[in-house]
């Protein structure tokens, strides 16, 4: 083995070589589809999250469920870990080949398989995008609700127990995904799940793999449940005096059982930054971004009671964008929020937490967290799919500078340990990666976290799958 890895972002880990034997086997197999060139390894060691480039030794390009399994066959026979890589888009260090080994590229393994509209379920292979998804069955009234922003994969969300905007109304990828194909650290072939709505069959293999973040096998095609596209669909802007009324607002609105598909909340520094780079006009004030969906009558109604809770909050300047075009412009600037925070304050790195309360707690969590991060002086923002109790405080913090991450790290300590304590969760949808180890540990007790680790050796023996992540063996 190679000197240990690490530097003052990462912790230590040992690197294993990818022997000459396997690299040779998968460049006869896949041919330039396999490569060791440094910028493909460098594109695929590199997320959106704080961490430096840690490339993979080498990029596989794989087409089919059985090309995965054969890489997968040939890194357990050699002992080397294998990434899987869809988008980049991840914020928690998942994708990072802190030990090396192979990364799995599933981005042109683009097929929806299998489309059944009258099931309401649809079957896609792992590199299939959520847009793609949709603009593809469109045409048939319907719509993949779950939205976490970036333009991900399929397989990424699945891994990574993706939720986002619509989640209040719709659950997340945890709730909508039906079955899946897996291969398994041996480099077998198994199936989860059916396209039935619901099982008493065995141990739910299917939830087991949503959420574990590539480290128990590559999910190479994923079956999900669909929804009809809504009769009426209505998007509003409400600003309030402080984020504290905003958020209660929110509160007394889900407490109501009002059936809202999205209510999101910008701060003022998010507002400010989505001004700027979306050459928005929208008043500099915290805000709640709702979107509403149903018949013409429902939507209607729904958007009255709204109206009538932020009114008794302070809420002011309630604004309608009813056609698409209105709408994808508001929704477009909000999924564009994280960028708008970095050039707004240029040559920063976000460090992002996104933790999840219970909705009665989380006024609470907010005005602590925020406190806070007036005082600590750091640039920040604070966007959040307040309506199921998630929200996320990014800190910006200048490149390189140790002391400025040091201390925007200790303020996500805090919030994260304020967030356990109201019976909350470290990440609603991040995903623990390498960034929340230790917040695992702390929410879930060192009896749970073993348990996983149990489960890990019994199905992954030589800790090649995505090694590293979510808790060290």
């Amino acid at each position: 083995m190679n000197a240990p890895l690490s530097n003052e972002l990462l912790p230590p880990f040992e690197i294993r070589t990818l022997p000459p034997a396997m690299l040779a086997a998968l460049s006869e197999r896949f041919g330039a589809r396999c490569t060791t060139a440094a910028a493909v390894c460098e594109q695929h060691g590199r997320d959106e999250s704080p961490y430096p480039v840690t490339p993979p030794q080498a990029v596989v390009f794989c087409e089919s469920t059985d090309e995965v399994a054969a890489v997968v066959a040939l890194a357990n026979q050699h002992g080397v870990p294998v990434i899987p890589f869809g988008i980049g888009s991840s914020l928690e260090g998942h994708l990072l080949a802190v030990q090396g080994g192979v990364s799995i590229d599933l981005s042109r393994m683009t097929r929806v398989v299998r489309l059944n509209p009258e099931d309401l379920t649809v079957t896609v292979e792992a590199g299939v995008t959520r847009e793609q998804l949709n603009r593809e069955i469109r045409d048939q009234g319907l719509f993949f609700p779950i939205d976490p922003g970036a333009n991900a994969t399929l397989g990424g969300m699945a891994a990574t127990r993706a939720s986002g905007t619509n989640a209040v109304r719709y659950g997340t990828m945890r709730e909508n995904t039906l079955g899946l194909t897996v291969v398994t650290a041996s480099g077998e072939v198994i199936r989860t799940g059916t396209r039935a709505r619901k099982s008493a069959a065995g141990y739910d293999l299917t939830r087991l793999f949503v959420g574990s973040e590539g480290t128990l096998g590559v999910m190479t095609e994923i079956t999900l449940k669909l929804y009809p596209l809504p009769e009426a669909v209505s998007a509003a802007i409400c600003h309030f005096p402080d984020i504290a009324a905003a958020v209660r607002a929110t509160i007394q609105i889900i407490q109501m059982g009002v059936p809202i598909a999205r209510c999101e909340l910008l701060d003022l520094n998010a507002v400010r930054a989505v001004n700027h780079q979306s050459k928005l006009s929208m008043r500099e004030a915290p805000l709640l971004l709702m979107e509403f969906h149903g018949s013409e009558a429902g939507v209607k109604e729904q958007a009255e009671t709204v109206q009538a809770i932020t009114g008794e909050m302070g809420g002011e300047d309630f604004q309608w964008a009813s056609t698409p075009e209105e709408r994808t412009k508001l929704w477009t600037a909000r999924h564009k929020a994280y960028f708008a925070g970095m050039q707004i304050n240029p040559g920063c790195r976000t460090v992002t937490t996104d933790t999840c309360v219970p909705i009665s707690r989380l006024a609470e969590i907010i005005e602590a967290s925020v406190r806070e991060a007036d005082e600590s002086k750091l640039p920040y923002y604070i966007v959040g799919h307040v309506g199921d109790g998630n929200f996320h405080l990014a800190y910006l913090v200048k490149e390189g500078d140790v002391e400025q991450r040091a201390l925007a790290e200790r303020l996500s300590l805090q919030m994260v340990q304020r967030a356990i304590a109201l019976e909350g969760t470290c990440t609603g949808e991040h995903g623990i990666g390498l960034h929340k180890m230790g917040f695992l540990v702390d929410e879930a007790g060192a009896g749970a976290v073993e348990a996983m680790r149990t489960i890990k050796r019994a199905l992954d023996p030589k800790n090649i799958m995505n090694p590293g992540k979510i808790f060290t063996l």
